[in-house]
């Protein structure tokens, strides 16, 4: 740290002025701090994704310890030419536009109900947080049985008012419709804790003026709440998109992909072609894929936001 004085000029008084330098020794303590969760990063994830793009390169089998032969991009147009992968593609799509608007607004509408209410906030934020934090396996045993046939919680329930239960796991409909209940159900909390932390973050008194101005709550829930939480709500929106365009678990424990295949997700097809059909080299082509995809969608939001926060 250095400090100058300025030569003052006639009338005006002495000023001084502090300027900081960074220093080399600082530079050396932040690459030392941050070097654990360098190595971790690199070895983890920037390591996978290397050796993926070697293997997109060869025809490498899984049950084989060398690489296999060379094959440049014919992996790559194998999987840009098949059909089964767009089909699969198109199953991820789907799942996202059905469960994205779901887990977007609920969970804000349930933040803004939880927040208003004045006696015991606690027991609302953990009953809409308790369901993120239960193991997917769990849940998806949870609700095969609720989806059960004949002797399921639904199918009892829809017996009892002499109505025939739905086909949850049997037809596509019904498959697409029991998967997209868990998920809203299972992952709804995390949403809710961001909304619930953002909404803290605004003024108490700004609400209270607003009612003193006669403002009904719909109206501060459209002038005040929704305008001051944009950046969270786009945070959010970007990230279910990324969510559940991965999604895997739930509908293969649930379904299998199933039935015949016609739910099944982007990542259960490269999973089915590397650990059963044991195309390793194509599995990982479709892997950089499907990571130029996910990519291509983050970029897009982020030169979106950096546009709007330059409009503003």
């Amino acid at each position: 740290m250095t400090t100058t004085t300025a030569a003052p000029a006639p009338g005006i008084a002495r000023v001084e002025t502090t300027t900081v330098e960074t220093s080399g020794r600082d530079n050396k303590a932040g690459w030392l701090f941050s070097t654990p969760f360098l190595l971790l990063y690199a070895l983890f994830l920037i390591g996978p994704v290397v050796l993926g793009l070697i293997i997109s390169f060869f025809n490498t089998a899984t049950v084989k310890s060398d690489l296999g032969r060379f094959v440049a991009f014919e992996n790559y147009a194998d999987v840009l030419g098949s059909l089964d992968f767009w089909k699969s593609m198109w199953h991820s799509t789907l799942f996202t536009l059905l469960t994205v608007p779901f887990l977007v607004v609920l969970p804000l509408l349930a933040a803004v109900f939880a927040s208003r209410i004045s006696r015991n906030q606690w027991l609302y934020r953990i009953a809409f947080f308790a369901p993120y934090v239960v193991p997917s396996a769990s849940v998806c045993l949870i609700f095969a049985f609720m989806y059960a046939p004949e002797v399921g919680l639904f199918a009892k329930a829809f017996g009892a008012v002499g109505l025939p239960a739905p086909d949850f796991l049997g037809s596509t409909n019904g498959a697409w419709f029991a998967v997209t209940m868990l998920t809203v159900w299972w992952t709804f909390g995390f949403n809710f804790v961001l909304y619930t932390a953002a909404l803290q973050e605004i003024p108490e008194e700004t609400y209270e003026a607003a009612a003193i101005d006669g403002a009904t709550p719909w109206q501060q829930l459209r002038s005040i709440t929704v305008p001051l939480l944009r950046p969270t709500i786009s945070l959010v929106l970007m990230l279910q998109i990324l969510a559940s365009l991965k999604v895997f678990d739930q509908i293969f424990i649930l379904l299998q992909g199933g039935p015949n295949l016609s739910t099944r997700p982007v990542i259960q097809y490269i999973y089915d072609t590397g650990f059963t059909t044991y195309r390793g080299g194509y599995a990982a082509a479709a892997t950089m894929v499907y990571f130029v995809i996910l990519v291509a969608v983050s970029a897009v939001w982020m030169i979106a936001t950096r546009r709007r926060g330059a409009d503003a």
